[in-house]
C-alpha cells in the first residue's frame, strides 16, 4: 500500500480591509500604519490587526505585528452563527500612542499600548459601564468608569448616578502587572481582566 500525504498551504483570507490608520508610533518623525481586515471566506467573519513600522531607509513599511486574537470574531463559534452584537474596534494613532476603542456588554472599553523595547505594550486601560437592565439608562442608572495605569497599578473606580456629578463611591487599589501585556499575546476575552 502506498500513502501520499499532501502539503496544503492554509491561505490568508483576511482579504476586507475594514480600518486602516496611519501615524507614528516609533517616535521616528514617519508615518506608521495600522490595518485591520476580515476574513470573508470564513463563516465566523475574524478578524486581523496588523501593524506596519517605518523603517530608517524611510522607503518601505514593515510588518512589526499581526494578530488575530485582539479582536473577536463578528460570528463567534460559541453564538452559534449569530451576530456578537458589537462594532468592529477603532483604532486611533496620537503622540506615539496606539488606542483600541471597543464596545462591551454595558459600555465600552479603551486601551493605550505604548511602543517601548521592541513591543506594543498596554499601557492604560479605561472603561465605562453601566447597570441599565431595562435596555435604556435613566434616573437610576449608576455609571462606572474605571481607570487602570499599568505603568504605575492605579487602579480606579468611580461611580455616579446618571445625570449627576456627585460621586456615589470611589474605590483606589494597586495592581502591578509585570511585565506590561503586549499587543501581539492580548486577547479580546482579556477585558475581562481590567
Amino acid at each position: 500500500m502506498n500513502l501520499f500525504a499532501q502539503n496544503i498551504k492554509s491561505k490568508d483570507n483576511y482579504t476586507y480591509q475594514v480600518r486602516e490608520e496611519e501615524g507614528d508610533l516609533n517616535n521616528d518623525g514617519k508615518m506608521d500604519r495600522i490595518t485591520v481586515k476580515m476574513d470573508t471566506v470564513n463563516e465566523t467573519r475574524p478578524l486581523k490587526l496588523q501593524i506596519f513600522l517605518s523603517q530608517p531607509n524611510g522607503k518601505k513599511l514593515t510588518l512589526a505585528v499581526s494578530s488575530t486574537k485582539i479582536i473577536e470574531p463578528q460570528y463567534p463559534v460559541e453564538n452559534q452563527g449569530k451576530f456578537n452584537g458589537y462594532q468592529i474596534p477603532s483604532f486611533f494613532i496620537e503622540k506615539g500612542i496606539l488606542t483600541m476603542w471597543s464596545e462591551i456588554e454595558g459600555g465600552n472599553i479603551t486601551y493605550d499600548f505604548k511602543y517601548r523595547n521592541g513591543n506594543f505594550e498596554l499601557i492604560k486601560v479605561k472603561k465605562l459601564t453601566n447597570n441599565a437592565t431595562k435596555g435604556y439608562i435613566d434616573e437610576n442608572t449608576i455609571f462606572t468608569e474605571t481607570n487602570f495605569n499599568l505603568i504605575s497599578g492605579l487602579r480606579t473606580e468611580t461611580d455616579e448616578l446618571s445625570g449627576s456629578k456627585k460621586i456615589l463611591n470611589k474605590r483606589k487599589k494597586t495592581v502591578l502587572i509585570r511585565p506590561l501585556p503586549k499587543i501581539q499575546d492580548f486577547k479580546f476575552s482579556d477585558k475581562k481582566l481590567y
